[in-house]
């Protein structure tokens, strides 16, 4: 019987606490909390989690809401198409092979780009009727000597297109024919509107 009591006396202070601090807590009527017992709760953090908006007040801030976030969605795809961001490409311009490509045709001046600015220049000739007959005889010799030197240029284009895609990607699915298209196409317009933006300087090896 002695070792029993003296068992009993051996209890650690701590738990004996700990009790002590349990009753007095429910004697006020409420169930123990970490506060109550001297424990701190550690603080969440969130890492790299946007915090939800607070639910709009109205029809009116909600349709504000969606305008705005629609807004930000399309510059976010206007900007990521100019950049070349595979995310928000058309179909036409996905793959390692078309990005090739442009880089191919971004890398080099073509004689496309002066096309434009020819024909629009024998149109004004053209409407003006008031000019010497030679000058529409010098512009339209001058539209057909560009119109062949584009032509050629796009020849050319496609011959290094073939030889760079056969190289770096033997196995593409891509027809040539289309991937030529898609190369003189894009050699013909402006650099400054071209869209995916050049990504490559003219003169740098590809």
């Amino acid at each position: 019987m002695p070792s029993l009591f003296r068992r009993k006396s051996e209890e650690p202070a701590s738990s004996v606490a700990v009790t002590e601090s349990e009753s007095e807590v429910s004697q006020k009527g409420h169930t123990p909390s970490k506060r109550d017992l001297g424990q701190k709760t550690p603080k969440r953090v969130i890492a790299g989690r946007r915090v939800p908006e607070p639910p709009a007040a109205n029809r009116r801030e909600a349709a504000k809401r969606l305008r705005e976030k629609q807004r930000q969605e399309r510059v976010e795809a206007r900007e990521g198409m100019a950049n070349g961001d595979e995310r928000y490409l058309l179909a036409r311009d996905k793959g390692p092979v078309r990005k090739l490509v442009r880089d191919i045709v971004d890398s080099r001046r073509t004689i496309g780009t002066f096309f434009f600015g020819t024909t629009f220049l024998v149109m004004l000739v053209g409407f003006n009727r008031n000019l010497n007959p030679q000058i529409y005889i010098a512009a339209n010799a001058l539209f057909f000597v560009m119109l062949l030197a584009t032509v050629v240029d796009g020849i050319l284009i496609s011959r290094t297109v073939k030889k760079l895609v056969r190289q770096r990607f033997p196995d593409a699915k891509d027809r040539m024919g289309s991937l030529y298209l898609y190369a003189v196409m894009r050699s013909i317009s402006f650099r400054f509107i071209r869209n995916p933006k050049p990504q490559v300087k003219i003169g740098e090896a590809i």
